[in-house]
C-alpha cells in the first residue's frame, strides 16, 4: 500500500512536469504561429491602384472614364455605394461567414474535403472572398501550391486591411469577361446604369459571372449566363434571400445580349484633367450633367448642316463663381473628317471682330472714347493698314453705340489707334491671356482688331465673363476643389456696363425678332468672322451665364459664306434655350459716374474721335480709297470710292466711263464689270482732277 501510494505520488509530479512542458510547447507553438502570421507579406495592392481614371459631373456621375495602364475598364467601387441585394447575394453565395473568418474558412475546408472523399471530384469550393482576392491580386496559374500561396496571402490580407476593404477590392477586381473588372464596370457594360440599384435578376447575374468570366458572358454566351443566373436565384430563393415571388418575377428578366459603351461625355475636357493630374483616379468637375447632355446631342444635330470637314465646339459658363457647365471641344469626338479628336475649344484661331468689345470697355475705361462719341466709318489708311468693313460698305458718322452694334471695322481699328495694340495686349497678358500673333509681325499691329492674332474659344470666354463681373477677369474653374484664383481689373464697372448696355440691343440673327427675349433670357452677344471664313464665332452672356460658340473647320481651310452671324449665333441662341430661365430680377442700374447724356452734352473731348480734317475749296481732290496701286480682293460686290480735297460736287469715272454721283455725299460705289486693272479718275467743279491705278484680284 504504501509503496503504490508512493508510486501515484511520485506520477504526481511528473504530470505537472509534462503539463507544464506541453503547456510551454503550446505557447512556443502559439507564438510560433503568431510569429508566422505575422511575417506571412499581404499581396500587392498595385493591381487595385492601377484603376481607371474617371472624370465626374457635379452629381458624381461618370462624363468619361480611362482604360486603366493594361487596358482593363477596372473602375473603384465602395460597398456602400453597391446595392444592397448584391452584397446580400455575393455573401450567401460566395462566402456565408465572410464576416467571422480571418480570411481562411476552415469549416468549408473540411467540408470540401469531405465531399472530394465521397463523390471522388470538387463538389464546392473553399475559396472565400479574401482569398478570391488575393489571387485576383497577385495573378497566377491554379495549383495546389498556388492554393496553398492564397490561403497565406489571405490570412496576411484581413491582418492589414478591414472586412470593407477586403470586399471593395473584390467589387473592384472581380472579372466579368472581356476587359471588365469590377462591378461598377459590368453594370454599367451590361445594364447601362451604376449598380447602386439592381434588380433581383441583375443582381445574380453580376453574383454568377465572376465564377467562369469567360464562358458566361452575357454577350457572347447568353444562354449560359441565364442558366447560371437561374440557378443562383433558386439556390437564394431556398436560402431566403429572396422571397419567391421575387424569384418567379427574376426567372421572367432576359439577360443582356450585347455590352453598352461606357459613359462618353466631354471627351475633350475630360482627356485634358486626366492628362493633367494623371495620378488622380477619380477627378471630379462642375459640369451640369443634363445640360452637357443636352449641349452634346444640340451640336451633333447642329453640325449637319455644315459641310462635312466642318464642326462646332461650345461652351457655357457660370458668371458668379467662373465654373464651367458644358464643354464641348468638338461636335463629333468620332468624325475622321471633322478631326473630332481636336479640341477646338482650346485650338488657337482667329476670333475676327469677336474682339471689338474688349477693344470698346478698354477705351471706355481710359476715357478715349464714349458710347455717343461719333467716330468715322469711311476709308482710311492707317500707315500701310487699310481695313475695310464686312460688306464692303462704309456708314459715314456713326456713334461708338452703333459702331460696335454693327461690327464697323474701321472705327473700330480708330479706337484701337488711339488705344494701342501694345497696351491691349498687356491689359489681356495680365489676365492670363496671350494673344497669338503672327510669325512675322514683331509688333501687334492694329490689324488684332480684326482678328489678326489667334485666340482660344476658352480665354475669349474668360475675357468675356470679366464683362458681367465689373470687368475683373479669372480664370474659368474646371474643379470644384480648385482654389479661387485672384482676379484682374482690367476694365471698370462704368466701361463693362456700357459694352453690356450696347451689345444687348445688338441686331439679333436672322429669324429672332428684335425684342425677343428666349425663356427670359436676354443676351448681349457679340459675333466674329475671321478672314476667308475660316472661322465663325459668337459669345453671349447675361448677369449669369457666358456662351461661347465657334464654328469652321479644324484644318483652317475657308467655309465660304460661313459667319459668325449667320453660322455660330443661331447656335449660340439655341444654347440659351436650353438653360433654366433666370431668376426674376430688375435691370442693373447704370454704375455711379455713368454719363447718360445727349452727345451735346459730353465734354467736348468726348464728342468726336480723330475728326477728319474738312476739305478745303483750294485743295486738289486726292483719291483716299482705293489707294493708286492697290490690289483689292475683290469677291463680286461693290467697291467704296472716297476722296478728300476738292470742290463738291465731285465726279468719279472708271476706265473713263463717268459714275453715278451725288453733291451730298464724297462716297460713292462702284461694282466692277469684273476682275483685273481699273483706272480711277475724280474730278472737281473747279476741274482739278486725281487719278490712282487699282487691281482687282478675285
Amino acid at each position: 500500500m504504501l509503496t503504490r501510494r508512493g508510486g501515484r505520488d511520485a506520477r504526481g509530479p511528473r504530470r505537472r512536469r509534462w503539463l507544464a512542458a506541453a503547456a510551454a510547447a503550446a505557447g512556443s507553438a502559439s507564438v510560433l504561429a503568431t510569429a508566422l502570421w505575422l511575417a506571412l507579406p499581404a499581396p500587392s495592392l498595385s493591381r487595385a491602384r492601377d484603376a481607371s481614371v474617371l472624370v465626374l459631373a457635379r452629381d458624381g456621375s461618370i462624363l468619361r472614364g480611362f482604360l486603366s495602364c493594361d487596358g482593363k475598364w477596372r473602375l473603384p467601387a465602395a460597398p456602400a455605394e453597391i446595392d444592397p441585394l448584391y452584397r446580400r447575394m455575393l455573401i450567401a453565395a460566395e462566402d456565408g461567414r465572410f464576416a467571422s473568418h480571418p480570411g481562411v474558412d476552415p469549416l468549408a475546408a473540411l467540408r470540401a474535403v469531405g465531399q472530394l472523399g465521397r463523390s471522388g471530384h470538387v463538389v464546392s469550393g473553399a475559396s472565400t472572398l479574401t482569398m478570391q482576392v488575393a489571387r485576383l491580386l497577385e495573378r497566377h496559374p491554379r495549383s495546389l501550391a498556388a492554393k496553398l500561396r492564397d490561403v497565406g496571402k489571405a490570412l496576411a490580407l484581413e491582418r492589414e486591411v478591414s472586412k470593407e476593404a477586403v470586399l471593395g477590392l473584390y467589387l473592384t477586381l472581380a472579372p466579368f469577361g472581356g476587359n471588365l473588372e469590377g462591378i461598377r464596370a459590368a453594370s454599367l457594360a451590361y445594364f447601362g446604369k451604376e449598380p447602386r440599384r439592381l434588380s433581383a435578376a441583375e443582381a445574380a447575374l453580376l453574383v454568377a459571372i465572376p465564377r467562369a468570366p469567360e464562358r458566361l458572358r452575357p454577350d457572347r454566351h447568353p444562354e449560359a449566363a441565364r442558366s447560371a443566373r437561374d440557378r443562383l436565384l433558386e439556390r437564394l430563393a431556398e436560402q431566403g434571400i429572396i422571397s419567391p415571388a421575387n424569384l418567379a418575377e427574376a426567372l421572367t428578366e432576359p439577360v443582356p445580349r450585347a455590352r453598352q459603351a461606357m459613359p462618353f461625355h466631354a471627351p475633350h475636357l475630360a482627356r485634358a484633367m486626366r492628362d493633367e493630374m494623371p495620378a488622380s483616379v477619380v477627378q471630379r468637375t462642375k459640369i451640369d450633367p443634363l445640360l452637357q447632355d443636352r449641349l452634346e446631342a444640340l451640336l451633333r444635330r447642329q453640325v449637319g448642316a455644315l459641310d462635312l470637314q466642318a464642326t462646332l465646339a461650345a461652351i457655357v459658363v457660370d458668371n458668379r463663381d467662373r465654373h464651367v457647365l458644358a464643354y464641348v471641344g468638338n461636335a463629333d469626338f468620332t468624325a475622321v473628317a471633322r478631326h473630332g479628336t481636336i479640341d477646338m475649344a482650346r485650338a488657337v484661331r482667329s476670333p475676327g471682330s469677336a474682339m471689338k468689345p474688349l477693344i470698346y470697355a478698354l477705351a471706355f475705361d481710359r476715357l478715349i472714347i464714349h458710347p455717343e462719341t461719333i467716330l468715322e466709318d469711311r476709308p482710311r489708311q492707317f500707315g500701310d493698314y487699310m481695313p475695310a468693313d464686312f460688306d464692303g460698305r462704309f456708314h459715314g458718322e456713326v456713334s461708338a453705340r452703333e459702331a460696335l452694334q454693327y461690327s464697323l471695322n474701321v472705327p473700330a481699328v480708330a479706337v484701337l489707334d488711339r488705344l494701342g495694340p501694345s497696351r491691349f495686349l498687356a491689359a489681356l497678358a495680365a489676365a492670363g491671356v496671350e494673344l497669338r500673333l503672327p510669325q512675322r509681325a514683331d509688333e501687334p499691329g492694329l490689324a488684332i482688331a480684326l482678328g489678326g492674332a489667334g485666340i482660344r474659344l476658352v480665354d475669349l470666354v474668360q475675357l468675356y465673363v470679366a464683362l458681367s463681373n465689373d470687368g475683373v477677369a479669372r480664370p474659368l474653374q474646371y474643379r470644384p476643389d480648385a482654389p479661387a484664383a485672384a482676379g484682374v481689373k482690367i476694365f471698370g464697372p462704368l466701361a463693362a456696363w456700357y459694352v453690356d448696355d450696347i451689345l444687348r440691343d445688338a441686331p439679333p440673327p436672322p429669324g429672332l425678332l428684335p425684342d425677343e427675349v428666349r425663356h427670359g433670357r436676354h443676351l448681349a452677344f457679340k459675333t466674329g468672322t475671321s478672314y476667308g471664313y475660316r472661322d465663325a464665332w459668337a459669345i453671349g452672356f447675361d448677369p449669369e451665364v457666358t456662351i461661347g460658340v465657334w464654328a469652321g473647320r479644324p484644318d483652317g481651310t475657308p467655309s465660304p459664306g460661313r459667319s459668325g452671324r449667320l453660322t455660330a449665333a443661331p447656335v449660340l441662341f439655341e444654347i440659351a434655350d436650353l438653360l433654366a430661365a433666370p431668376a426674376p430680377s430688375r435691370p442693373a442700374p447704370p454704375p455711379a459716374g455713368a454719363l447718360l447724356v445727349a452727345r451735346r452734352d459730353l465734354p467736348p473731348r468726348l464728342q468726336r474721335l480723330d475728326p477728319a480734317l474738312p476739305a478745303h475749296a483750294d485743295a486738289p481732290p486726292r483719291i483716299v480709297y482705293p489707294p493708286d496701286g492697290a490690289l483689292i480682293e475683290w469677291h463680286g460686290g461693290e467697291v467704296p470710292l472716297d476722296a478728300s480735297g476738292g470742290r463738291p460736287p465731285l465726279r468719279w469715272l472708271v476706265d473713263g466711263r463717268p459714275l453715278p454721283t451725288s453733291a451730298a455725299r464724297r462716297t460713292v460705289y462702284w461694282l466692277p464689270d469684273g476682275a483685273g486693272f481699273a483706272r480711277l479718275t475724280v474730278i472737281d467743279a473747279d476741274g482739278h482732277s486725281a487719278r490712282a491705278t487699282v487691281r482687282l484680284a478675285p
